[in-house]
């Protein structure tokens, strides 16, 4: 059995930060989501967008750790926003109702 993998980057230009995402994400590898993002708002980073163009597949673990964030960053001041999600992603966004809220 091969496990999920996921592949984080980081780019910050002062306040805003871009987390590229490659792999999978699910409960398996949400955690490693969970901590990126938190990591970019205990670092001060005010508006966070998440690139999901390499991203196969998102299970419900991964949508509760970008729910969990954008309250978080909300809380902060700050946003946090889902770009280029694959069509997968999009309808679990839409069947949720989370596209208003995660999505630019």
């Amino acid at each position: 059995m091969t496990l999920p993998q996921l592949n984080i980057y980081r780019h910050d230009r002062g306040t805003r930060a871009l987390i590229t995402l490659a792999g999978e994400i699910d409960r398996a590898t949400a955690p490693q989501v969970r901590t990126a993002l938190e990591r970019c708002l205990d670092d001060g980073i005010t508006s966070i967008d998440v690139d999901l163009t390499a991203v196969g597949h998102c299970d419900r673990s991964g949508l509760r750790v970008f729910l969990d964030a954008s309250r978080h960053a909300a809380e902060t001041q700050a946003s946090l926003r889902l770009h280029y999600p694959s069509s997968q992603i999009a309808r679990l966004l839409t069947d949720t109702g989370s596209d208003r809220l995660l999505l630019c």
